[in-house]
């Protein structure tokens, strides 16, 4: 399994097939380059490029797109490829054994509507990773890598110390880093090294993991 970060929240991964994870409009469009599959965790623009994930399906028209019922709704011109899936549900995208978590975006604040939110485990079969998109819901399966949340409007540094803790991963790297300049991002990073029990990394756009 070839893992590759993009900016914020993005995930590209290359075994038998290229799957994409939430490429947002934070996110280069070159992640979805070859794509066979994308997985978006909920709708909000920093996880969903429509109109670049739009154009991906155009280019390709095998191309699938997996999302809970609620996004799809944003994707009219891309509909022949999309698939819904929920929470709870296994399914195989891109020659990875996908599992749905969750179902619920994190709470921003009782003014502000819920969303719906999935966190994906992806496995090739020798190893896996957990990403949670906007929500601190673990999977009730152990994690080898682990993409935590740095920082978000919903979030705080000691949820995503919490939520790394808790898990116990074999290693992490920080998700939704794309809000933050460099001093905020230094000092999130430390606490998360420090404390969170497992090996953690802030990584640049476009490392391979």
């Amino acid at each position: 399994m070839r893992v590759t970060k993009f900016t914020h929240s993005c995930l590209r991964i290359e075994g038998g097939g290229v799957l994409v994870v939430d490429p947002g409009e934070f996110s280069e469009a070159s992640a979805l380059d070859g794509a066979d599959a994308v997985l978006v965790t909920h709708e909000h623009f920093d996880h969903l490029d429509v109109a670049a994930v739009t154009a991906a399906a155009a280019r390709n028209p095998a191309l699938r797109i997996y999302a809970h019922e609620a996004v799809l709704k944003l994707l009219p011109d891309a509909a022949e490829a999309t698939v819904a899936v929920g929470a709870g549900e296994s399914f195989e995208a891109a020659g990875f054994q996908i599992r749905g978590y969750g179902g619920q975006h994190a709470i921003i604040h009782p003014y502000v509507p819920v969303f719906a939110n999935l966190g994906f485990l992806i496995s090739d079969g020798a190893a896996n990773l957990y990403h949670p998109g906007d929500s601190f819901v673990a999977p009730d399966e152990p994690v080898e890598t682990l993409f935590a949340p740095m920082n978000a409007p919903w979030a705080t540094i000691a949820e995503s110390l919490e939520f790394v803790r808790g898990i116990q991963p074999g290693r992490a790297f920080a998700l939704h880093d794309g809000l933050i300049n460099e001093r905020g991002a230094a000092v999130y990073g430390s606490h998360l090294e420090k404390f969170s029990g497992t090996t953690f990394r802030q990584v640049t756009p476009g490392s391979v993991l």
